[in-house]
């Protein structure tokens, strides 16, 4: 739904001490290949330690620094410490990977994400995925041929699609859309949301395909996912919406009708309660962007 679009990979060895700093107006993917270093998160007190087979990534933008050694001044990597072969190399060595989003549903979808997500994997046969998905990487820029770009933006789509689903499962996971959706019991429920979101939902039948009280999915939904399940499926009839302003021509009735409204006035609040422009001025702003 995000449509997820991997960019660039590359491979940072720089000497320490250094502050590498990062600055993507997407998302962000870091894999420890060798030594430590330190996420140093604008907003944090305190860094965040990282040594190798760790996996970090930021989900949405977010202007961060690794770092290792005695404190020097941040700045972006210098051509000579960006490598795209697999020569070996002395001290911290890790690859960087950048995502782009091309959905108004990643506002949704990302704002559920904690902003920072961890899997500490050294020797953890369960992230065998990822030293398959990093060695392909690695062959696709050191010895690039025809469809080499896609294949690192299908590969990156990959790894992110893996590194959420392992978090997910773990003891880490926070409440939110991903957390819900993993969950046996109500994760079938969700899906049926996301498949079809304009149907008339109740949390009655959607207590029914859960096989739970109408009490006991209301509660596991909100402790899950973060939200009541009627908040839920309204923030995605609207981020449908959204999408459906951006990407076509339909008028405000019909999409209104498309995504599950009755009336394009009941549409027309809930879409500015939300996106805070009625949906015909946010389609006209957003095209001349």
């Amino acid at each position: 739904m995000v449509r997820l679009r991997g960019e660039r990979i590359f491979c940072c060895t720089p000497r320490s001490p250094f502050a590498i700093l990062f600055d993507h107006p997407g998302g962000t993917l870091h894999i420890v290949e060798q030594g430590e270093c330190e996420l140093e998160l604008e907003g944090e007190r305190s860094n965040r330690q990282y040594g190798r087979g760790d996996v970090v990534m930021l989900p949405a933008a977010q202007r961060h620094t690794l770092r290792h050694g005695r404190r020097v001044p941040p700045r972006p990597p210098a051509p000579s410490e960006v490598r795209h072969d697999t020569a070996p190399s002395a001290g911290t060595r890790w690859l960087s990977g950048t995502f782009a989003y091309d959905d108004s549903r990643a506002v949704q979808l990302l704002g559920g994400l904690p902003p920072v997500i961890e899997l500490r994997g050294a020797g953890d046969q369960s992230l065998v995925w990822l030293d398959v998905s990093a060695q392909m990487l690695v062959q696709e820029t050191t010895s690039p041929s025809q469809g080499s770009a896609v294949m690192v933006s299908r590969i990156l789509d990959l790894l992110f699609i893996q590194v959420l689903r392992a978090w997910a499962t773990g003891p880490a996971a926070e409440p939110g859309w991903l957390t819900g959706a993993m969950d046996p019991v109500i994760g079938p429920a969700i899906t049926e949301i996301h498949a079809n979101p304009s149907r008339p939902w109740t949390v009655d039948r959607l207590a029914q395909k859960s096989n739970l009280s109408r009490s006991a999915f209301a509660e596991r939904f909100a402790r899950l996912a973060g939200q009541p399940p009627a908040t839920y499926i309204t923030e995605l009839r609207l981020a449908s919406a959204a999408d459906l302003l951006l990407d076509t021509t339909e008028p405000i009735s019909a999409i209104a009708s498309d995504v599950g409204y009755d009336s394009e006035a009941a549409f027309s609040r809930a879409f500015s309660r939300r996106y805070g422009r009625p949906p015909s001025r946010w389609r006209r702003d957003a095209q001349q962007q």
